[in-house]
C-alpha cells in the first residue's frame, strides 16, 4: 500500500513516515499543498494524509483540486476542533479528519479502516453489479454510473451508496452508518454523514431538492428506494 504524507511540519512528517514503514507501508512525503497536488497526479496512491494549514495552497484548497482527477481515500489533519471546520472538510472531498494533537494508534486505526473499506470489493473479487432506480454500481471497478453515465464519488461516497444499494428500503440511524462506513463513531459527530448524503444526492438524483431514491425517514436515518 502507498500513502502520500503531505504536512508542512518535518518532524510530524518524519515521525508519521517511520511509524507507517514499520506497519509495512510504503510512504512518500511533501511539505506544501501544491506539490501535494502535482504528486498526486502523477502517482497512484491508496490514501493521502493531507494537512490543513500548509503554504503555496492549503489543504482545503489541495483537496478540491485532487478531487477533481482522483477518488483516493484522503484524511485531513488539522489543529482545528470546530464542527464547522471539519464539515468544511467533508464538503471539500475529506473522507476523514484526525485532530492534532494525535495518537499514532489511532492515525493507524483510521488509516487501517479506511484502507480495508476502499479495497473491500476489488479484494473479493467481485464481478457483481447492482442496479436500482436508474443507479448501477459496478462493485469490481468501485464505479457508479447514472443513466449509463460514469459518476465521480469519493471512496466513503461509494462505500455509503453500495451498503444503502446492497440493502434497499433497510433505514440506518447516521450511528448505523457512521459505524458500518467509517468503523468507528465520531464522538456524536453524526453530521459528516447529512453531509454525505447530500452530495451523493446531488451527484445521483435527478432532482437533488426532492430526492427519489436516497430518503430519509425523519427522526430515524436513511434508507435507499429502487
Amino acid at each position: 500500500m502507498k500513502i502520500l504524507v503531505v504536512d508542512d511540519e518535518p518532524l510530524l512528517v518524519k515521525g508519521i513516515k517511520f511509524n507507517l514503514e514499520n506497519e509495512g507501508y510504503q510512504v512518500e512525503t511533501a511539505f506544501d499543498g501544491r506539490t501535494a497536488v502535482d504528486l498526486a497526479r502523477s502517482n497512484a496512491y491508496d490514501l493521502i494524509i493531507l494537512d490543513l494549514m500548509m503554504p503555496e495552497i492549503d489543504g482545503l484548497e489541495a483537496c478540491v483540486k485532487i478531487r477533481s482527477f482522483s477518488d483516493v481515500p484522503i484524511i485531513m489533519l488539522t489543529a482545528r476542533s470546530e464542527d464547522t471546520d471539519k464539515l468544511i472538510g467533508f464538503e471539500c472531498g475529506a473522507d476523514d479528519y484526525v485532530t492534532k494533537p494525535f495518537n499514532i494508534l489511532e492515525l493507524k486505526a483510521r488509516i487501517r479502516a479506511m484502507l480495508r473499506r476502499a479495497g473491500s470489493a476489488a479484494g473479493a473479487g467481485q464481478t457483481a453489479r447492482i442496479t436500482l432506480g436508474g443507479i448501477t454500481l459496478d462493485m469490481d471497478q468501485r464505479v457508479a454510473l447514472r443513466g449509463g453515465e460514469s459518476v465521480d464519488l469519493t471512496a466513503k461516497e461509494y462505500d455509503l451508496i453500495e451498503l444503502l444499494m446492497k440493502n434497499p428500503r433497510r433505514v440506518y440511524s447516521r450511528e448505523n452508518l457512521m459505524d458500518a462506513v467509517w468503523g468507528y463513531s465520531y464522538a456524536g459527530d453524526y453530521r459528516t454523514v447529512d453531509v454525505h448524503i447530500r452530495r451523493l444526492r446531488e451527484k445521483l438524483e435527478e432532482n437533488p431538492a426532492a430526492p427519489e431514491h436516497i430518503l430519509t425517514k425523519w427522526g430515524v436515518g436513511y434508507y435507499f428506494k429502487g
